[in-house]
């Protein structure tokens, strides 16, 4: 057996050399959301032909929560300074074949409909099981390829760069804003409940939302109690472009979108 090797994928080599031991502040929250309602909605919208899912309506729905009413969430920290960024993009996570994880980059995800997202995603989402890599796949390919301890300082230097200085290299696949605005992933499909996903240390994202899986609880509902389908959502903030009102903020703003999906049919308002 060669267990050493399974262990061993180009992920953990990547991950063992940018992770350390926690030392940054960061913000934790988790709301529960009633999405009984939603998964009614795609459901119509998948008998309509729009294969759409909850993570994709969700990437949406943050999309332009960030847009309308968080745009501090669209932030990054450039050279000391909070930077605004020029756009809002998404970075969902994907599960390749062999068990690996992998990602696909939405750009102006927030001025997207529910069809245009949900075909994007899915175009790129196969690409990916094809073996077609983004520039982050690719990235995360050339750095486990690295011999350790070379690992350490060839990522030092990439982080200087691209994250502390903000210079993109796009010749060698080295970009400041690879990740977008925010990153989505639903480990609720892998069988968890709930969970709070990681700030990468090579990326400039300040908010990264997890989807846990979808359970039947009682709810009371004018005063009567119904069964309602309930979903944890749970974000990781970076507390140096953010605060906890911040996260409030969204958090309302998604509740809004997913008591009313129909909201996300139509291109928003370019002057908001």
């Amino acid at each position: 057996m060669n267990s050493q090797k399974n262990l061993n994928t180009n992920w953990r080599k990547v991950a063992s050399t940018i992770y350390r031991k926690p030392t940054d502040s960061k913000i934790y929250g988790t709301v529960d959301l009633d999405v009984t309602k939603l998964e009614k909605f795609i459901a119509q919208k998948r008998k309509e032909g729009i294969k759409t899912t909850l993570t994709y309506i969700l990437t949406l729905v943050v999309g332009r929560s960030i847009r309308q009413e968080a745009p501090e969430l669209n932030t990054f920290v450039k050279r000391g300074k909070i930077v605004q960024r020029e756009q809002v993009d998404a970075t969902v996570s994907v599960l390749l074949p062999g068990g690996q994880m992998g990602s696909v980059k939405i750009e102006n995800a927030d001025q997207l409909t529910i069809a245009e997202l949900s075909n994007e995603i899915a175009d790129k989402i196969r690409d990916s099981r094809k073996g077609d890599e983004n520039d982050t796949m690719q990235s995360k390919s050339l750095l486990s390829s690295i011999p350790w301890p070379l690992r350490n300082w060839v990522f030092k230097l990439y982080k200087t760069i691209t994250i502390h200085w903000g210079i993109s290299l796009p010749f060698i696949g080295l970009d400041s804003n690879s990740f977008g605005s925010y990153v989505i992933s639903n480990i609720g499909s892998l069988g968890l409940d709930t969970g709070y996903g990681s700030l990468l240390p090579s990326s400039n994202v300040s908010v990264v939302f997890i989807l846990g899986s979808i359970v039947k609880k009682p709810v009371i509902i004018n005063d009567e109690i119904v069964p309602r389908r309930i979903m944890a959502l749970s974000a990781t903030l970076d507390h140096r472009v953010v605060d906890g009102s911040h996260g409030g903020i969204m958090f309302r703003s998604i509740k809004h979108f997913i008591k009313n999906p129909e909201l996300l049919e139509s291109k928003p308002d370019a002057a908001k």
